[in-house]
């Protein structure tokens, strides 16, 4: 039998469509304790968001070991079974409004398959184009790499430290609850946010893991605190070292030249995200 070639995918996709029900938007209210009014039918969904919308729901039977939909079906077939999420890109060029039909164009952008630190990994970039009923709403690049487990006793790389020189700052602790309710509101089976024997034994962490797009989505919420009700234009994000469950931690940002400068730091010290918006 021939073996896949990841680098075949590139290029495949798939389109799909979402009501858009405000109801998910209201409930990660909840789930993170906003102080927002609640959302109703036309009301624009903040950016990154969207990450509770166009869920796939896959059978158990085909789910990796981890929880995450198998790979070669739309994702390419890698022989890498750990997925993480490394960051992305995105521009918000219009409004996305609630309980209006929207549709979410998805391809495969690149396949690469690299060897570092970690070994043998492969990234691959996915690219999304999500309109609504206001035209064009969401252009997202997804990061997503595929490595091998660990051998038992690997030491961790030695983090950097998160600057602290913020201008704004929101404190954070989100404990299992929230990590369930969060896995629960974008369908996200990946056994790390909610599974605390496999988070500790199979993939090595020393508890329950802070999802990345949660992460990206609480410095957004700071840029929009800091843009005063100017609209999010752009946002990049990189994900550098995990949060843990019930681990304080902090979204910062400072203003730059260019825009926002925001990043997460954890208890430690260290940097466990990175960031820049602009208008």
């Amino acid at each position: 039998m021939t073996t896949p070639n990841p680098a075949d995918w590139i290029g495949r996709s798939r389109t799909e469509t979402d009501p858009m029900h405000p109801w998910a938007a209201n409930a990660l209210v909840a789930t993170l304790g906003l102080a927002r009014a609640p959302f109703g039918p036309g009301d624009a969904l903040p950016p990154f968001w969207h990450w509770m919308h166009f869920l796939e729901a896959r059978p158990r039977a085909d789910l990796g070991p981890d929880g995450h939909p198998a790979t070669g079906g739309f994702m390419p077939a890698v022989r890498q079974p750990r997925r993480m999420w490394a960051g992305g890109r995105v521009e918000f060029p219009g409004p996305l409004p609630l309980d209006a039909p929207a549709t979410r164009h998805s391809t495969i952008a690149d396949v690469a398959e690299k060897t570092g630190r970690a070994g043998e990994m492969t990234f691959v970039t996915v690219r999304h184009e999500i309109s609504g009923a206001a035209g064009l709403a969401v252009v997202e690049e997804q990061d997503i790499v595929y490595r091998f487990d660990p051998a038992p006793g690997t030491p961790w790389p030695a983090p950097r430290q998160a600057a602290t020189d913020e201008t704004a700052r929101r404190d954070w602790s989100l404990g299992p609850v929230e990590l369930f309710r969060y896995s629960a509101l974008t369908f996200n089976g990946h056994r790390i946010h909610y599974d605390l024997r496999h988070a500790t034994e199979t993939e090595g962490y020393p508890g329950l893991v802070v999802h990345g797009p949660l992460l990206a989505t609480l410095l957004l919420e700071l840029a929009g605190e800091m843009a005063r009700a100017r609209p999010i234009g752009r946002f990049a994000f990189r994900a550098v070292a995990p949060v843990f469950a019930d681990e304080p931690f902090a979204a910062c940002a400072r203003e730059g030249a260019e825009g926002l400068q925001l990043w997460v730091r954890a208890s430690d010290g260290r940097l466990a995200m990175e960031a820049s918006a602009g208008l």
